[in-house]
């Protein structure tokens, strides 16, 4: 059995980095199942601790983005779902329809105790592009970015509007330059906190770049060896930029 113990975004870890098959003593005073998971025919216990374990020989609290370079790619994957459906849970706790408290009914499900009205975890889709002009790679550097790292347009869908739909206006709105040749490249779950990233390349179609000053800082096109920093490879944007690198 493991154990997936939650504390204000940081994973509980085994100092070897692995997820726990029992937790701390220390941990038992305050943690609260919240609900499991089945993993390959074996039950994960998934917990919401009060507290974070400190300084107990054995385990360490690890933020779940760093847990990507240590966790295998399924146990990566349990945790931030894991992560996902403890924020689903804390925003789900009383019925929309009448105010009733909820219960789980399954491992991604709630229920209404008053009506019975049925919930199920809602994702945040959204979606990234790579746009290339010849040898060229359009980047960008959203305002919401901590540092000088570059990556590519990207934005949520909005109700009504199908995936290319997004790709084509969240590239106009952002740099104002039209594309063409929309592709399918790939998907990836984001728990931070809800997500699912959609990724598309696209081939430049015309315009000049003209920023969105509410959304970017910088923007600009970039050959392969005058590439600025970049996302780490925990990111399908970072997938997305390797790709292209490895095509010349």
């Amino acid at each position: 059995m493991k154990h997936i113990a939650f504390c204000t975004g940081s994973l509980l870890l085994t100092t070897d980095w692995q997820l726990p098959s029992k937790l701390p003593s220390v941990a038992f005073a305050w943690p609260r199942q919240v609900t499991s998971l089945s993993h390959d025919g074996e039950e994960a216990r998934i917990y919401r601790l009060d507290y974070p374990v400190v300084d107990v020989e054995g385990y360490q609290m690890v933020p779940l983005r760093q847990t990507y370079f240590h966790l295998s790619m399924a146990e990566y994957q349990l945790a931030g779902k894991a992560a996902e459906l403890l924020y689903w849970d804390g925003n789900t706790r009383y019925c929309g329809c009448c105010g009733g408290t909820t219960r789980w009914q399954t491992e991604i499900s709630k229920q209404c105790d008053f009506c019975g009205k049925e919930y199920w975890p809602s994702l945040a889709t959204a979606i990234i592009v790579r746009v290339t002009r010849g040898d060229e790679m359009l980047m960008i550097q959203s305002n919401k970015f901590k540092n000088d790292m570059f990556g590519m347009v990207a934005g949520f869908v909005e109700t009504g509007e199908t995936l290319e739909e997004c790709v084509q206006r969240e590239v106009m709105e952002e740099t104002r330059i039209r594309i063409r040749n929309i592709r399918y490249f790939g998907s990836q779950p984001w728990p931070y906190p809800c997500g699912l990233m959609v990724a598309f390349t696209a081939d430049y179609d015309g315009g000049e770049l003209s920023l969105q000053k509410e959304e970017l800082r910088k923007a600009g096109w970039f050959r392969r060896d005058s590439m600025p920093n970049i996302p780490d490879e925990a990111s399908i944007a970072r997938w997305l930029i390797d790709d292209w690198l490895k095509q010349k």
